[in-house]
């Protein structure tokens, strides 16, 4: 267990996003390595454990039934369903952290950042913590050039991907923070800048009106 936040009101949310390729679930990962007071946001899935992967460490994993019945009592921020498989962000999973102090980290798709963004308006714990962060890359090619670099998707899969990171990048003007992608090194210690300066910032009493900051 990580040493909770000292300061319990001064936890917050850090949400970040960008498009299949640009990196964020490395950086991610590594600004959790570096940042004792920040737990990573698990969230949950009906689709089944893919490797080595742990229920409760790398996901939620429920059955479909279970997730209706969640999704009937407003027990997710925000859920969608993608490629068969619901996926979602429980309440209680970000509730019960906050409420002890700790800084969350959540990668999400721009659908959940909207939805965390327009909720925290109205949500009286998360008024005011939360940070948003949209992962920018250089260029399109590059972009392009790091999803054939995986070697893992096919060419239909590759257009795909490209097609939705650009409807993605439409909406990085909505985000608090746009990360102009470098490279990892680069990328990691823009992010961890960001973290740092939220925990030196007053939080405002709306989220939406901290202006939007190239980093």
């Amino acid at each position: 267990m990580k040493e909770p936040n000292s300061i319990g009101d001064k936890s917050r949310l850090l949400i970040v996003s960008g498009p299949a390729g640009s990196g964020k679930t490395t950086v991610c990962n590594r600004l959790l390595e570096v940042s004792p007071k920040l737990e990573r946001v698990i969230t949950a899935t009906t689709r089944a454990p893919r490797g080595d992967e742990r229920d409760g460490l790398d996901y939620y994993f429920l059955n479909a039934a279970d997730f209706e019945e969640r999704i009937g009592r407003d027990a997710f921020y925000e859920y969608a369903r993608v490629h068969g498989n619901h996926y979602g962000t429980l309440k209680s999973e970000v509730q019960e952290k906050l409420l002890s102090g700790m800084d969350l980290l959540l990668n999400i798709d721009v659908q959940g950042a909207a939805s965390f963004r327009q909720t925290a308006d109205q949500d009286p714990l998360l008024k005011g913590r939360i940070a948003t962060v949209f992962i920018m890359p250089p260029s399109r090619e590059e972009l392009e050039k790091r999803l054939r670099g995986r070697g893992t998707d096919t060419e239909e899969e590759v257009r795909r991907r490209l097609h939705v990171a650009e409807e993605e990048m439409k909406q990085a003007p909505l985000y608090d923070y746009i990360l102009m992608s470098a490279d990892k090194d680069a990328d990691f210690h823009q992010l961890l800048a960001i973290y740092q300066s939220e925990g030196k910032r007053d939080r405002p009493s709306n989220p939406s009106g901290r202006p939007n900051t190239s980093a």
